[in-house]
């Protein structure tokens, strides 16, 4: 078969271990230099596509490609760019076409959640309508955990090991002040629609270290008279409590907490401060002093912090993504399957992206505790195996120490430039 260029760009929100990914795809690509010639990236994800900017990761060494496994973040930029329809946008995937067609791109590695699922699905068919041939595969990630079909996303492990780690920290901070200062702490973590992450906050409190712990999910629609009942409940029995709580908080209404009033770049509302309301709430109600936190990116850039588990699946999407495309493989995607609880086992299966693109997995209700406010038996047997193993970065100093790359550009084929 003819040897033909790959491209690989990371799409949407990133993790601390989606550069693993970009590591699985490049190494695998470089042991089959007998049919993939070079792997461009796309600087700033599905953009670089679009202005022909793209990174040839064949200048990179060995070590550097290694030591993305151990370095967050997105190594070659991603971006928050959504491409509309076929018919409404097709200049947009015509573009995309042309720009593959000009530098013999006959590979498509896009990684990313639904959105880029639904993208990847796009480009392979306005690839088939142009009679252009391509294996167009979506790399998998997302901390939101949201993703159809697949048992688990990559960089939701490592996230959950994050807030999990933290919630528990915290607690012991807040139980030692508690006599005679702070007896309430909040701490805001990613969710717009699913309550994965919130779930995993749960994991602070087990048998061996109780927290007196109250969870609130963006399934389970906000009723602050239980809560701040719940809140207080816990509060006088234990001396103090902690708030685990997802970003996308909703009313009985549907109506989003802490709805900001903008639009992000895929058109869902921006979210932004439902922490320090809900503690707000708090402390006009029972009256407790409180501290809040707000997780942010520091949630999913903690790679110190990053599950084995994680990071291994994470390698391995990206390394079956490249398998995938070499066995004539289209429109699919690697998943994840859980095989055994106990041990935990766990496999590479292949998953239609029509299956995937534009489908949200939310928590399940048998996650969740009958009263609302924490996680289940069934919730820790499915949360425990993805935070679990360590693979900390290298240290020096006292501090990791990550790779940054040299990103070189690929000369440009095209006269003509794109706006975006």
């Amino acid at each position: 078969m003819t040897k033909r260029n790959a491209f690989y760009a990371q799409s949407g929100g990133v993790t601390a271990v989606i550069n693993a990914s970009a590591a699985g795809v490049i190494e695998t690509a470089r042991r089959h230099r007998a049919r993939i010639g070079k792997v461009y990236a796309g600087r700033n994800g599905i953009i670089g596509a679009l202005t022909e900017d793209l990174i040839d990761t064949s200048k990179e060494p060995a070590a550097a490609i290694r030591a993305l496994k151990h370095t967050p973040s997105g190594a070659f930029g991603s971006c928050r760019y959504k491409l509309k329809g076929l018919e409404e946008s097709r200049a947009q995937y015509e573009r995309l076409i042309e720009v593959f067609r000009a530098h013999d791109i006959g590979y498509f590695f896009y990684n990313g959640g639904n959105d880029s699922a639904d993208t990847c699905l796009k480009v392979s068919q306005i690839a088939e309508k142009l009679g252009y041939p391509l294996a167009a595969i979506h790399v998998p990630k997302t901390v939101d955990n949201d993703l159809a079909v697949t048992d688990n996303c990559p960089g939701f492990g490592s996230v959950a090991k994050y807030v999990a780690t933290s919630m528990r920290e915290a607690a012991f901070d807040v139980a030692s002040m508690a006599k005679t200062s702070t007896k309430i702490f909040v701490l805001e973590v990613m969710g717009r629609h699913a309550g994965w992450i919130t779930s995993a906050v749960g994991m602070a409190d087990d048998e061996e270290t109780p927290i007196p712990l109250v969870l609130l999910f963006p399934e389970i629609a906000y009723d602050e008279a239980a809560f701040l009942a719940a809140v207080d409940a816990k509060t006088k029995a234990h001396g103090y409590c902690c708030i685990g709580v997802s970003e996308g908080l909703s009313d009985a209404s549907g109506r989003l907490l802490a709805e900001a009033g903008g639009k992000d770049a895929f058109g869902h509302a921006q979210l932004g401060g439902v922490g320090p309301l809900i503690a707000a709430r708090v402390k006009a109600n029972l009256g407790y002093k409180f501290h809040w936190a707000v997780a942010d990116y520091l949630q999913r850039a903690a790679r110190h912090l990053a599950s084995k588990t994680d990071l291994d699946q994470s390698y391995a999407v990206g390394r079956a993504a490249v398998e995938y495309a070499l066995a004539g493989k289209n429109a699919v995607m690697p998943a994840i399957a859980r095989v055994s609880d106990r041990p935990y086992r766990w496999k590479i299966v292949e998953a239609p992206l029509a299956k995937v693109a534009n489908v949200e997995k939310k928590l399940p209700r048998d996650f969740i505790a009958k009263d609302g406010y924490g996680i289940t038996p069934k919730a820790r047997t499915y949360l425990g195996p993805l935070m679990k193993g360590e693979s900390p970065p290298p240290f020096r100093d006292g501090l990791p120490r990550y790779v940054r790359l040299k990103n070189a550009p690929v000369a440009k084929k095209l006269a003509a430039g794109f706006d975006v």
